[in-house]
């Protein structure tokens, strides 16, 4: 009696081990998932004496019910999700351990993680909306300000900044008025544009360029940036450090610097210290590219220079502002000296693109 009633158990744990396989094969196989609450009680009571079938059949039910409660949980959270459940409904009647998990709580949990990245909050959205309407309407004004400087050519803004400086060189108040956005008419927010575009397109990106090349010292460079007015002067070689980028060099040159220093936007000159000078022994390099640098870094005031030159030739009083500019640019129009002006420029920007690097 004792062998048979050992023997039924072990025929008993033998049936059950064998399902219990089966069951953890078909979950590994897909959702990992592992069943420990039956699989442990069966452990717990091998003397239990009720069928392997009846026990089976039960815990099949259990999970059954749980993937039915699953399903329709996911059913009236998304159509979409919905649809995947009607799909694996059908095929849970032959696998029901392969598509969902086992409890209520890993079914929500993997519900919320897979549905995180779709989920907004209003409060989110409400700040990206501000965030995107504010970068809208800073990208609308970037590519308003580009479409109105790519209406005209190069050499229609430098038609207009002429313009603007005989108007300055007449009524000293204009171009800080300008700048000061005091002034809101069309004509005066062209020249305003074309004065930016020569600065921001033209200038300032090669001198950028020659600056970052260069194994200039700050010094050095904001002498240059100072003074208006430049010598380059041919002298007997010396061998000492160039007194711009303080590298052992055969220095030949001597650069001197003088003129009054002025507003970079008014064009106004400060009468402070008007007769210094400054000279500086450099190397054949820092020469050349003291020379290039200078011509760029000053031509805008040169220009303006030169054009207040043109309104104190012309000897005209009592005439409005707008007939003696339009006159005097017709003037120059004529004769190709805006034509010369806006030809130095591009040499000198071709100058500053082809100046090699320093070695």
């Amino acid at each position: 009696g004792k062998r048979k009633r050992l023997n039924s158990s072990v025929l008993y744990d033998s049936d059950e081990s064998e399902d219990s396989d089966i069951l953890v094969r078909k979950v590994f196989a897909k959702r990992h998932c592992v069943i420990n609450e039956d699989e442990s009680s069966q452990e717990q009571q091998p003397d239990k004496t009720c069928p392997t079938e009846n026990v089976s059949a039960n815990r099949k039910q259990k999970v059954w019910t749980k993937l039915k409660e699953l399903a329709r949980q996911r059913a009236t959270r998304t159509s979409c999700r919905s649809e995947n459940c009607e799909d694996s409904n059908g095929e849970a009647e032959e696998e029901p351990f392969c598509h969902l998990p086992l409890t209520p709580t890993e079914g929500s949990e993997t519900d919320s993680d897979s549905l995180k990245d779709f989920i907004v909050d209003d409060e989110e959205e409400d700040g990206d909306d501000n965030t995107e309407h504010v970068k809208s309407d800073n990208t609308q004004q970037k590519e308003l300000n580009a479409s109105n400087i790519s209406r005209c050519g190069p050499y229609v803004h430098f038609q207009r900044i002429v313009k603007a400086f005989l108007i300055n060189a007449i009524d000293d108040t204009f171009l800080s008025s300008l700048y000061d956005g005091t002034r809101r008419k069309k004509y005066a927010q062209d020249m305003l544009l074309s004065l930016h575009y020569l600065d921001d397109r033209f200038i300032q990106p090669r001198l950028d360029n020659l600056i970052s090349r260069s194994r200039w010292k700050d010094r050095y460079k904001e002498r240059v940036d100072c003074y208006p007015d430049v010598r380059i002067i041919l002298k007997n070689p010396t061998n000492m450090f160039c007194q711009a980028c303080e590298l052992n060099r055969y220095c030949k040159f001597n650069v001197l610097l003088f003129g009054k220093l002025y507003n970079s936007r008014t064009l106004e000159a400060d009468d402070f210290m008007s007769d210094d000078k400054q000279i500086l022994k450099v190397g054949v390099v820092c020469a050349d590219r003291t020379r290039v640098y200078h011509n760029l870094k000053h031509f805008k005031y040169k220009l303006y220079v030169d054009c207040s030159s043109v309104t104190k030739l012309d000897g005209v009083e009592d005439e409005p502002v707008k007939d003696t500019v339009e006159r005097l640019f017709s003037q120059l129009e004529d004769t190709g000296w805006i034509l010369k002006r806006y030809n130095d420029l591009e040499n000198y920007m071709n100058d500053a693109d082809s100046f090699q690097e320093e070695k």
